[in-house]
């Protein structure tokens, strides 16, 4: 009897065991669904990183062990031993960055109450990467000069192009009939309003490149030049006055790949063309800018117009940016001038006049 009852006691035993593992492990279950679930609404572009990120490594990468190309979209927190992500901008994902509080707009997300997403600008360019060990360090000033060829297109300009142009950097279109017009801005001085307002009523496109300080201070304008189809390019993080060679390779790269993050989370735009700050560059620089997937855009007309304190007279400055119009153009011009404000749309009437097309830099 003792032993019969011995048995069943060992049986019950067993039975409550087992039902303890199957209640213990549906309770896991659970547990990482409801886990999962929180995920998927805390970050909703976490599957469609993964999958990007899965579908770019089946098409093939960069070995990291070149350590050359650096992906924007794929910026982390620390960047003292950079590497090939697999990932370049245009492609989904999570670019990394957090904005700063207070400032910038919120970035959208699918599905956000407050309406759709910002029109996205996506460029899946993918520029083959360059070793940067064995290239020029040394710091090189850029002006295109006064002396021009037939067609009055600045000879160093055309020299510049030849010498550097397989590092895609662009300091004239050889090849274009058409004029490209270009505004750097570094801080707000009250006239990009009235720039875009004549834009608009031209129906003319063109490239604003912007500082971190500009983007972030200004978020309204960053998203008006997107909504009414300019570029936005970038013009640096910090704008070192000493030019990007003069810093080291991992602080070149911060100063494009911060900046691309940081318009990618705020304003769901990819940037993809860079204007080198003062326009010192190197050999170097050149390869870093396109090792980041971006165009380096110089040009081939400038003018003092970045003084606001010395601003060049209306007829003037007109008379002398129409005395340069050439096949190919990239016209330089500062946003904080209130004389490009005044004469641009004269200025854009003659090019018109003059039988040139005023085309967007792609």
């Amino acid at each position: 009897m003792a032993t019969s009852a011995k048995k069943k006691r060992k049986r019950r035993y067993g039975l409550l065991k087992a039902v303890s593992c199957i209640t213990l492990l549906a309770a896991l279950v659970l547990i990482i669904h409801v886990f999962t679930g929180m995920l998927d609404q805390i970050l909703p572009g976490r599957q469609s990183s993964s999958i990007a990120a899965s579908q770019t490594s089946a098409g093939g990468s960069v070995s990291a062990a070149r350590g050359v190309f650096v992906s924007p979209s794929a910026l982390t927190s620390s960047l003292s031993a950079i590497s090939f992500s697999g990932s370049i901008p245009g492609q989904s994902g999570s670019s990394g960055a957090t904005p700063d509080s207070g400032t910038g707009t919120q970035p959208a997300t699918e599905g956000d109450a407050s309406g759709p997403l910002p029109i996205s600008t996506s460029h899946t360019m993918t520029n083959t990467p360059i070793d940067l060990a064995s290239l020029d360090t040394s710091p090189e000033g850029w002006g295109p000069g006064t002396d021009c060829d037939q067609q009055n297109r600045p000879r160093s300009a055309l020299s510049y192009q030849e010498k550097y142009g397989k590092y895609n950097a662009n300091f004239i279109v050889p090849d274009s009939n058409k004029i490209y017009l270009t505004f750097d801005e570094g801080y707000e001085n009250g006239r990009t309003s009235d720039i875009l307002d004549v834009l608009k009523e031209k129906n003319v496109q063109t490239v604003f490149f912007v500082t971190s300080p500009y983007v972030k201070q200004n978020p309204d304008l960053i998203q008006r030049m997107i909504d009414e189809g300019h570029t936005v390019g970038a013009h640096s993080v910090t704008h070192p006055a000493d030019g990007l060679p003069s810093q080291t390779v991992e602080q070149q790269q911060r100063e494009i790949t911060e900046l691309h993050a940081y318009v990618k989370e705020n304003f769901n735009y990819e940037m993809h063309l860079f204007r080198f700050p003062a326009g010192i560059f190197s050999e170097q620089s050149l390869a870093i800018v396109n090792n980041c997937n971006y165009k380096s855009v110089f040009w081939s007309f400038a003018y003092l117009d970045y003084d606001t304190e010395n601003q060049p007279e209306p007829a003037q400055a007109l008379e002398k940016l129409k005395s340069r119009l050439h096949p190919g153009a990239i016209y330089l011009l500062h946003a904080v001038s209130s004389t490009n404000a005044s004469i641009l749309g004269e200025f854009i009437d003659s090019i018109q006049e003059e039988g040139y097309e005023i085309g967007m830099f792609d």
